[in-house]
């Protein structure tokens, strides 16, 4: 079950990994996209509008015409950019990603070093997890602005539903 369970830690990582760079050939994919419908739309309206969207909503609620004309102008003066390549970064951040997938999940396996018994391992294992997903949450509230209880208990009640229909589906 530990060797299972390590493997399962260790392809989960690798397919977060690669999700990341898949993220990274999109973001790079959908700017060009971007810049082209910028440079062939119909009127500067247009234009203006496509880039606004493009921009994060509070970023694009103060920019007035002017300055979104100001970029439609500089973004028309840009050559053709290059299709999207992944970089060095892009694979060091995708191998981060994959140990940090893994790594986080190895504190929840280790009980079942420890206990011969698999049943109360996993009564600990889950007390792990709960503890991590409090803390992750709480964290989270931290950094987000949220209150850091509340959402660490939701983020223990998201986790435990997401568990639920897990093994209601099977797993």
């Amino acid at each position: 079950m530990l060797i299972g369970a390590l493997g399962c830690n260790l392809a989960w990582g690798i397919i977060d990994g690669g999700v990341h760079l898949l993220a990274r050939l999109n973001e790079g994919g959908r700017a060009i996209v971007n810049w082209r419908a910028v440079r062939d739309a119909a009127d500067v309206d247009t234009a203006q509008r496509i880039v606004a969207n493009a921009l994060p909503p509070v970023l694009a609620s103060v920019l007035g015409p002017a300055q979104l004309e100001f970029m439609r102008q500089k973004l028309a003066q840009l050559p053709e950019p290059a299709r999207p390549r992944l970089t060095k970064s892009d694979w060091l951040g995708a191998l981060g990603i994959c140990l940090l997938s893994f790594l986080s999940t190895f504190p929840i396996i280790v009980p079942f070093l420890f206990f011969s018994d698999a049943r109360l391992g996993l009564r600990v294992s889950n007390a792990v997890a709960i503890a991590m997903l409090f803390l992750c949450g709480f964290t989270f509230g931290r950094y987000a602005g949220f209150r850091p209880v509340a959402m660490g208990l939701s983020m223990v009640a998201l986790g435990s539903a997401f568990v639920g229909v897990a093994i209601a589906l099977g797993g």
